[in-house]
């Protein structure tokens, strides 16, 4: 299981050289991966109905492929992961160009986890339709590996269009690993049949193994190899147990595992790298 560690975006602060400290300091404690969430614009819940504890206008989101082109250039072998990058509220071919070059700069170190989201006021703020999200994903999907596969692409679908065109520099690997998030049960079967892996989300690792499964039969029931397809869990770094349930959802089936610090009263960079260090030397590898 390939361990790595959630970016404490909204705790983190704007200054690029303790985002580089932290960054290296993960990278030190080898840590396999770094995995940064995403809101382009945060609602103001004076103005729109959100759901409890949800992010708003005042929490910090540092732009995750901006982010990991920066981070690629002060880092050696981390891999970058968003989880999720909310992909129906953008332009499909400005994504397949901003994860190419961030694949390119990183020596191909993306993995890009891409999603529906929730949060109408960005869709709004972004002139793309909320509730067109789910359906407009599977063909976003579909346009990106054309275009970081080859050099030029026509491409007829219900909501992008393209003729003879393409992106240039392609992916080293010509492609991107291309996971998804969410828990419901059209996301699941999505991941079985289309995707390269899957953030449940999920607090139980029994239940995660019981998900699982069903991602598998999909795939197979697709003619895929479900052996192919990962699965990430995660877990709060200073919970009393936090080793303990690594363990678990290893058992359970998860190939990658993310530690989160977010939430746990840290107030300095420092403070999170501390309590990532005492979580890798419980768990050695």
């Amino acid at each position: 299981m390939r361990i790595g560690v959630v970016f404490p975006q909204t705790e983190i602060g704007p200054d690029p050289g303790v985002i580089r400290d932290f960054a290296r300091g993960v990278e030190a404690l080898s840590f396999d991966h770094l995995v940064a969430y995403d809101h382009v614009l945060g609602a103001d819940p004076s103005h729109w109905q959100l759901r409890p504890g949800a992010y708003t206008h005042e929490t910090m989101f540092h732009e995750p492929l901006v982010l990991f082109g920066y981070l690629a250039g002060i880092t050696q072998r981390l891999e970058f992961a968003t989880g999720i990058l909310i992909l129906p509220q953008r332009q499909t071919a400005l994504v397949a160009k901003q994860a190419a070059e961030v694949d390119v700069l990183s020596a191909g170190r993306l993995r890009l986890g891409v999603g529906v989201g929730w949060n109408e006021a960005e869709y709004a703020g972004l002139g793309e339709d909320f509730h067109a999200r789910g359906r407009r994903i599977e063909e976003q999907i579909a346009l990106l590996r054309a275009l970081w596969s080859a050099p030029v692409v026509n491409f007829e679908g219900t909501y992008d269009r393209l003729v003879g065109a393409g992106i240039n520099p392609l992916p080293p690997r010509r492609s991107i690993p291309i996971w998804l998030g969410g828990t419901v049960d059209v996301v699941m079967e999505r991941v079985g049949r289309i995707a390269d892996g899957w953030f449940p989300q999920e607090r139980d690792p029994s239940r995660l193994a019981e998900s699982i499964e069903r991602v598998r039969s999909v795939a197979r029931a697709a003619g895929r190899d479900p052996g192919g397809i990962g699965f990430q869990a995660s877990i709060q770094a200073v919970s009393a147990n936090a080793v303990e349930r690594a363990r678990q959802f290893e058992a359970a089936g998860a190939t990658h595992l993310s530690v989160n610090t977010m939430g746990s009263g840290f107030r300095s960079p420092e403070q999170h790298l501390d309590a990532l260090r005492r979580f890798i030397e419980a768990m050695p590898r």
